[in-house]
């Protein structure tokens, strides 16, 4: 058994009379739903499981407004009756205030064969308001914030964001999907940066309270405004220099230089390309003026 309240937060917080409920299992094998129900006057409600599966876990969910809110994951013991955090749901708006970054994580691996080296970001969004942000069309989006120009290979991660409401247009990340009030809202994104001997910009577009840096090649040099060397740390048998800074305002100066990686032959070939071409010219030249010599006039002995 699992019990509960639906809870109406904003200005004028209060139970959530008839709200239907529902609760989920999810399992290695799939997910589905097991049991529904509405919530009473006092938003309470109760619902059945007749042989809870340990190995499981088990998610409450309800709507308003449009939007799916779901509780904390609830693993169910083999009998007796297990209560739910309380269900918040919120009224939807498509405007406010901005929303604050509380951190903003990048972490750029070692350079692979060909030079591009690949980045993952986690993204720490807040918002303020007392009601849920949502896209006002399929055009709009709920948030969107900046990443490297020259970014390539972009793929929405796992995070509070399903990969559908999640794309990238230009050199923007595009959040589609609703932002609940508080935070943090965990946004993630991977994307490949090309291979470059100039130091890479990373775009601050917004205020961000926190902004960390992994950097897996310990060689490599970090900028931005009071930035703090952490250090090199050990993450899942992975060596990484750590840096911080922040507050950091929007437009700040964040870059990360490189090392010139070793000599690789593909690094030749714009320059003997351009060899060639004026070999080639200078022979022509040289062809074009025999040609015009052995054309001119000619003595012959009389």
């Amino acid at each position: 058994m699992v019990t509960g309240v639906v809870w109406r937060g904003g200005p004028r917080p209060g139970p959530l009379a008839a709200a239907w409920v529902v609760l989920h299992r999810v399992a290695m094998s799939g997910g589905a739903a097991v049991d529904s129900v509405r919530a009473d006057a006092r938003g309470r409600f109760r619902l059945a499981v007749s042989r809870p599966d340990t190995s499981a876990i088990y998610l409450v969910s309800t709507w308003h407004g449009g939007v799916a809110y779901f509780s904390a994951p609830l693993p169910l013991p083999p009998h007796g009756t297990r209560s739910a955090d309380t269900l918040f749901v919120w009224d939807t708006t498509s405007v406010g205030p901005p929303f604050g970054i509380s951190r903003r994580l990048l972490t750029v691996a070692r350079p692979k064969r060909d030079g591009t080296r690949d980045v993952l970001e986690i993204i720490e969004l807040n918002n303020a308001d007392t009601r849920t942000r949502v896209a006002p069309d399929t055009i709009r989006p709920t948030w969107a914030g900046a990443i490297p120009r020259d970014a390539i290979q972009f793929q929405a991660g796992q995070g509070d964001f399903s990969a559908q409401a999640v794309t990238r247009r230009g050199d923007s990340v595009l959040v589609f999907g609703p932002i609940q009030p508080g935070g943090p809202r965990q946004l993630t994104y991977g994307y490949v940066l090309p291979a470059t001997d100039r130091p890479v910009t990373v775009p601050i577009d917004q205020p961000v309270a926190e902004l960390d840096l992994l950097l897996e090649d310990t060689t490599a040099r970090a900028g931005a405004p009071a930035l703090v060397a952490l250090g090199v740390t050990a993450i899942e048998d992975r060596r990484f220099a750590r840096y911080r800074a922040g507050p950091v305002r929007a437009g700040a100066p964040v870059t990360i230089e490189f090392p010139r990686g070793p000599f690789r032959f593909e690094r030749l070939v714009p320059v003997i390309a351009i060899v060639a071409a004026g070999a080639l010219a200078v022979g022509m030249i040289i062809a074009l003026r025999k040609k015009t010599s052995d054309l001119g006039p000619q003595t012959s002995d009389v």
